[in-house]
């Protein structure tokens, strides 16, 4: 089983490089300064809109099968969005945090636009085992993009890049040369990486349980319909986690944290 989720977890992970170059660039920073151990990966984030067949619950289906099982849930009203997260019982896996959009919140021309690209899509794809980094499944203008990203940010996002892990994340917790994620954050910053401040560049403390980072998502170009721009892609997020009163480390996440998290693919 695990050769599977092995499978699942590299192919998202080449994906997700190809997008974001600063990623491996960090990666191979941490590696040296690690003694050459392999980074543990704490989880990844997914992206998706809350309408049938493409639904969380859909994509969570390609975890459930090689024995993830649901495990928080969370709301982010603000950002018009539901998550849920689900680990496996090999606490060595990564968990898996998964978003979608509210779609029915969002103005009438939105929902218009996000149902055009929608209904162009072969829904039978989702059941792939690639698809959770299929990218697009649909063609859009520039024009329809601004018109979205006008409205949230999120949805702009994922029709501009459609289905892919939107960041992987350090555990900081696994890491033998540094014990703070304040370490980590002052050697990314030295080495020249930009890190996402909205919210404080540490969100959360030992209090909640969790701290986390991330780096501004890397610049890559897109291709509309009508025209090839230059937009934020994907981050790399760094976690650090703090034990409960029983004296085992947090697995789930914090909301407040999570809310500037998402912020880290804003367009400037």
């Amino acid at each position: 089983m695990h050769t599977h989720i092995n499978e699942l977890f590299t192919g998202l992970w080449h994906d997700y490089l190809t997008i974001t170059p600063s990623a491996h660039k960090i990666h191979t920073l941490l590696k040296a300064h690690n003694g050459k151990a392999e980074l543990v990966n704490d989880h990844i984030a997914l992206r998706t809109f809350a309408i049938p067949g493409i639904a969380v619950s859909d994509l969570a289906l390609h975890f459930i099968q090689l024995g993830y099982v649901k495990s928080g849930e969370y709301d982010f009203s603000s950002k018009k969005l539901n998550a849920w997260h689900y680990q496996h019982p090999d606490p060595n896996l990564p968990k898996v945090f998964i978003s979608e959009l509210k779609v029915n919140e969002l103005s009438p021309v939105s929902q218009a636009i996000i149902s055009e690209i929608i209904d162009s899509m072969d829904f039978n794809a989702v059941a792939q085992p690639d698809f959770l980094y299929s990218g697009t499944h649909w063609q859009i203008s520039e024009t329809d993009y601004r018109t979205l990203l006008n409205e949230s940010e999120y949805a702009a996002w994922l029709a501009a890049w459609g289905f892919r892990a939107n960041h992987f994340t350090v555990s900081v917790n696994h890491l033998s040369s540094m014990t703070e994620l304040s370490e980590v954050n002052a050697l990314l910053k030295a080495s020249g990486f930009t890190l996402n401040t909205a919210g404080g560049e540490i969100k959360g403390d030992p209090s909640v349980c969790l701290a986390q980072s991330s780096t501004m998502a890397d610049q890559m170009p897109i291709k509309f319909s009508d025209n090839t721009v230059t937009l934020p892609s994907c981050f790399y997020e760094f976690a650090q986690r703090y034990p409960l009163p029983n004296g085992e480390l947090y697995q789930g996440f914090v909301a407040a944290s999570a809310d500037k998290i998402f912020e880290s693919t804003n367009v400037n």
